[in-house]
C-alpha cells in the first residue's frame, strides 16, 4: 500500500523552506524535511536532495533520504562522517578557549562555544547525541595539554 502524497506546496513552504536551512538548529532542520515529506512536489524534492547531500548532522541527512525514497526518488544515503563534520572545528575551539580566562570550567568552555558557534554547537550536537557532552570535554581537556 503506496502512501498518498500532497502535490501541491504547502502554504508555509517558505517559512519551511527557511527551517530546513537553518543553520544553528539540527532540530528545526529535521522537523521541517519531516514535514515536507508530506508533499511530492519538484520544489521540496530538490531541497530534500540539498538536505541529503550537504547537511551537516546525519539524522537529518537520514530523514531526507526516507523521504526522497518514499517519494520514488533514486537517491544514495551518505556514509557517516568519522572526522571533523565542520571544517576547522579544532581551530574554532581553541579560537573559543582563548577567549576564556586561565582558570575556565568545563561548563565555561561549553556556554562559550554555544554562544559564539552556535552552529558549530548545535551540528555535533547533533551528530554525536547523547555522547556529546563527552566528546566536547575530551577536546577541551587535549586543549589544555
Amino acid at each position: 500500500m503506496s502512501k498518498k502524497f500532497e502535490t501541491e506546496l504547502p502554504e508555509d513552504y517558505a517559512e519551511l523552506k527557511k527551517e530546513a536551512n537553518y543553520t544553528s538548529s539540527w532540530r528545526d532542520r529535521i522537523a521541517a524535511v519531516n514535514e515536507l515529506s508530506n508533499c511530492k512536489h519538484a520544489k521540496v524534492i530538490d531541497l530534500l536532495k540539498n538536505r541529503l547531500e550537504n547537511d551537516t548532522v546525519y539524522k537529518v541527512q537520514e530523514a531526507a533520504y526516507k523521504a526522497l525514497i518514499a517519494f520514488g526518488e533514486n537517491v544514495e544515503l551518505p556514509k557517516v562522517q568519522k572526522f571533523d563534520i565542520i571544517k576547522g572545528t579544532d581551530k574554532i575551539l581553541i579560537r573559543v578557549k582563548k577567549s576564556l580566562p586561565a582558570n575556565h570550567t568545563f561548563e565555561d568552555f561549553a556556554g562559550k562555544l554555544e554562544r559564539m558557534r552556535l552552529d558549530v554547537y548545535d551540528a555535533y550536537e547533533g551528530h554525536k547525541g547523547k555522547e556529546f557532552k563527552t566528546w566536547l570535554e575530551q577536546k577541551w581537556t587535549s586543549l589544555n595539554k
